[in-house]
């Protein structure tokens, strides 16, 4: 019996070791701090409305980022998400609007999303183009195309009374908004798939060491190409999150989103050397970087100079990461 609380002290050690040393953990310490800055100086920052506004603002970066998660470690890189998320978002409202029900529409536009992967896949599976130049020249495609289907405007006449237009874009459950809660969602699951699952296990031992994969047995081909397809569905679901809650297709959306999702990512513990992947990681850096960008707006940065400095932060985030990742691997 006295062993009991030793042995319950020696379990907490364990555990707090562990969250110490965990891959997010600098992403969740550096969001707490961004809040803890912001919020003294600006204490409306830490309304609960705010907060949520924040989870909110980070949705559509996190779904992408959470996607990615399962291709940077196989050392690959997809960066025409952002080019899917437009054109899926195009193609959706284009079809509704036509007077397709919204949950076909809904559903032949992620087809299209998950067929986009599988065409960056070919590329780097096949054909053997590096993927970030691949998914590059693909990215500039799919916003071409978003661009000549909607003739450069926006596209309304998106059904607004529609169940599953208005429950995913205004709908609310506790206080909190659909679509934080299906991005928390998906978050538990993906996350389950990564850790508790064979695709998971293939996924890190492919970035690890691509020989050994290889040699023991691993698919490696087939195993990106499903981190292809995921990403691609990922950032397609994006699209039309965003599709309900803006109401309208817009072309021109999402200017920057890959990139800031995979800083997300990067940033949550998830490095581009491969080997390592963390869903958690990914939806607190995505969350980390909003929250900054917000902030930035309270502290009344000119319009003009708010991009440069949300680009160096981000920069300055993942050098940071980097140098922690560095001094993991110099102690191991």
């Amino acid at each position: 019996m006295t062993d009991v609380p030793q042995d319950l002290a020696a379990a907490q050690r364990t555990t707090l070791r562990k969250i110490v040393s965990a891959d997010w953990t600098s992403a969740v310490l550096a969001l707490v701090a961004v809040l803890a800055v912001v919020g003294v100086v600006h204490p409306n920052f830490l309304a609960a409305g705010q907060l949520v506004n924040v989870l909110q603002s980070s949705v559509y970066a996190a779904l992408i980022a959470m996607g990615l998660v399962f291709l940077i470690p196989q050392n690959e890189i997809d960066l025409s998400v952002g080019g899917n998320y437009v054109l899926t978002g195009i193609v959706a409202a284009l079809m509704m609007r036509a007077g397709m029900a919204p949950i076909l529409a809904i559903g032949l536009a992620l087809c299209l999303s998950m067929g986009i992967g599988l065409l960056n896949a070919l590329t780097s599976q096949v054909i053997g183009i590096p993927s970030l130049i691949g998914t590059l020249a693909m990215s500039w495609m799919l916003r071409g195309l978003a661009l000549a289907l909607s003739s450069g405007t926006q596209v309304t006449g998106v059904p607004l009374d529609d169940p599953i237009i208005s429950y995913l874009g205004g709908g609310r459950v506790l206080g909190l908004p659909v679509s934080v809660l299906l991005m928390l969602g998906l978050g538990v699951v993906l996350a389950l798939v990564m850790h508790k699952t064979p695709l998971g296990y293939r996924i890190r031992e492919i970035g690890s060491n691509p020989d050994a994969a290889a040699f023991s047995g691993i698919p490696i081909k087939a195993t990106r190409t499903l981190g292809f397809v995921l990403a691609a569905l990922m950032a397609g679901l994006s699209g039309i999150v965003a599709l309900a809650f803006f109401t309208v297709g817009d072309p021109q959306s999402g200017g920057g989103i890959e990139l800031f999702a995979v800083a997300g990512a990067v940033i949550g513990g998830t490095p581009l050397a491969g080997g390592k992947a963390t869903v958690f990681g990914a939806l607190v850096g995505s969350v980390l970087l909003t929250a900054v960008a917000i902030g930035l707006v309270y502290f009344q940065i000119p319009a003009t100079w708010a991009q440069f400095a949300t680009g160096a932060v981000i920069l300055g985030a993942v050098s940071v990461d980097g140098l922690v990742q560095r001094q993991k691997r110099f102690r191991k």
